[in-house]
């Protein structure tokens, strides 16, 4: 019994250490204002709040936006893509400079930023719904992402074998409000606190990238 309280008790004390913390750090918050020479880019790779903040937090992102695509239903919402049944990913639309920034940095932000390897999931969120994806609009496109995973098979990084799908893009459902910059609104989220933010400070840190301050 002394032991389970006292893991009770850690358990409690990490988290109440992990939302103090976690309210010093600084999220990225996209723009409505699109830009000039605008690109666009689209990614699945677990859960989007998570994928959000990732490319956001580069320079040359004007905005990352949570929604689904990737599959059939024609009115996805979180409820029915929650249930791993309309063939939608938990996706992001990435609005870019690409004189910023190359797509072939957003291709390795995203490979970097969570584990390619696992087939319907990331981590503790399972589904369908959670798979990796590479979206292509273009035949250029499609050849950088698959660069990138002969790269990263080449590298002997993974034990496993690259699961990420390579899919034409064809549409995207932007998600509800309440999932926008749901990070920066709501870091005391126990999931946001113990998982999202861990994920994205260990991306930051192991890629190369160029970072907004």
């Amino acid at each position: 019994m002394k032991s389970i309280f006292a893991t009770l008790i850690s358990i409690v004390t990490f988290i109440s250490c992990a939302q103090t913390q976690n309210k010093d750090i600084k999220f990225p918050l996209g723009s409505k204002t699109p830009g000039a020479h605008e690109a666009v880019a689209t990614f699945a790779e677990g859960c989007f709040w998570h994928t959000e903040i990732v490319f956001q937090s580069l320079v040359g992102v004007r905005d990352a936006v949570s929604g689904y695509s990737g599959g059939k239903d024609p009115n996805p919402d979180y409820e029915k893509v929650s249930t791993g049944t309309t063939g939608h990913a938990e996706s992001v639309q990435v609005f870019y400079d690409p004189s910023v920034i190359s797509y072939e940095t957003l291709v390795a932000a995203f490979f970097a930023s969570h584990d390619p390897t696992e087939v319907n999931r990331q981590g503790n969120d399972e589904g369908p719904q959670y798979r990796s994806i590479a979206f292509y609009r273009n035949e250029n496109e499609k050849a950088i992402i698959d660069a990138q995973i002969k790269k990263i098979t080449d590298s002997k990084k993974y034990h496993d074998k690259i699961a990420t799908q390579v899919v034409a893009y064809t549409k995207f459902y932007p998600a509800e409000d309440y999932h926008q910059e749901y990070i920066y609104h709501h870091p005391e989220n126990g999931y946001v606190a113990n998982v999202s933010i861990p994920d994205y400070l260990r991306f930051r840190k192991e890629f190369k990238g160029n970072f907004k301050q």
